[in-house]
């Protein structure tokens, strides 16, 4: 098949991009930087940028299937541009007769208060969803990999604060995948029609807190924190306290702590293992994965 990763250059697109070359597709890579990045000789490269319409012509042209990994967590006004991204890949993919779309979208518990950056996935998925296309929407909580924003966050954390005060959101159940897990699961699912239409969640066999995956980390390190939560310090607050804690740029840590407050582990109505079995990654060695390559 050909296939056309949108947001080629980011974490997931690399691996992914990876994965399907080893399965033998024909890999287009789209990004606003995709020249400046150094992918193998067989993938077509398409520089371009989804806020410049003038910048998108053929873009999905021949294209069998497209991933969708876009996500605008740099800008201030992220959710209006990935609103306008989709409804502009939408129109094209639709018009050019792809005949499936695939977007990695966030676990978000029981879809109730959600914060600006899960209410936004949930967004995209809608305008997608009526595309002339099917659509495919898996869903993951934390992606663990040497370069996961998330990862990093919690990464960062164990290195620097031997003890932490940190917000209650630390108790908050969450359901992490490694990233050689999320591709093989964005992969699989092209050989079973079955999920065409679906939304699926995705996620290790395991549920943690974020408290226990920081002193996981920590633990693989060798070290060894203390972690004392204060119950007063809202996500907006704690999202200020990152930036004392965190090389992550602050206008992506914000909107990914304040997402924090939800539970986020895999619902079984939804579960993807079932359809799409894989040797599943214990959060475990995904960690030590993660760290090793980092």
């Amino acid at each position: 098949m050909r296939i056309l990763i949108v947001g080629a250059t980011g974490f997931v697109g690399g691996k992914l991009i990876e994965s399907l070359r080893s399965a033998d597709h024909d890999v287009v890579a789209f990004s606003r930087s995709a020249s400046q990045a150094e992918f193998p000789d067989d993938v077509e490269i398409f520089e371009g940028d989804l806020g410049d319409p003038m910048s998108l012509e053929g873009l999905c042209d021949d294209i069998d299937v497209a991933y969708y990994l876009i996500h605008s967590l740099t800008a201030e006004n992220f959710a209006e541009l990935d609103r306008s991204y989709a409804r502009r890949f939408r129109e094209r993919a639709s018009a050019a007769g792809v005949d499936r779309v695939i977007y990695l979208s966030g676990i978000s518990g029981d879809e109730r208060d959600l914060s600006p950056h899960l209410a936004s996935r949930r967004e995209v998925e809608s305008v997608l969803e009526s595309g002339g296309f099917d659509l495919t929407v898996l869903r993951a909580a934390i992606i663990i990999g040497a370069d996961s924003a998330s990862f990093r966050i919690v990464n960062d954390l164990t290195d620097r604060l031997p003890m932490m005060t940190v917000p209650k959101w630390v108790h908050t159940p969450c359901q992490p995948i490694g990233i050689d897990d999320a591709v093989a699961y964005l992969v699989g699912v092209l050989d079973v029609d079955e999920t065409r239409g679906g939304i699926y969640d995705i996620g290790a066999p395991t549920v943690w807190s974020y408290k226990s995956l920081l002193k996981l980390t920590a633990e693989q390190k060798g070290k060894r924190i203390l972690i004392l939560s204060v119950p007063v310090m809202s996500p907006s607050l704690s999202s200020h306290w990152l930036r004392l804690t965190t090389d992550v740029q602050y206008a992506i840590a914000r909107p990914l702590v304040e997402s924090m407050r939800h539970p986020v582990t895999v619902d079984p109505d939804r579960e993807l293992q079932s359809l799409v079995p894989i040797e599943q990654t214990s959060v475990e060695m995904a960690v030590q994965q993660a760290l090793a390559e980092g």
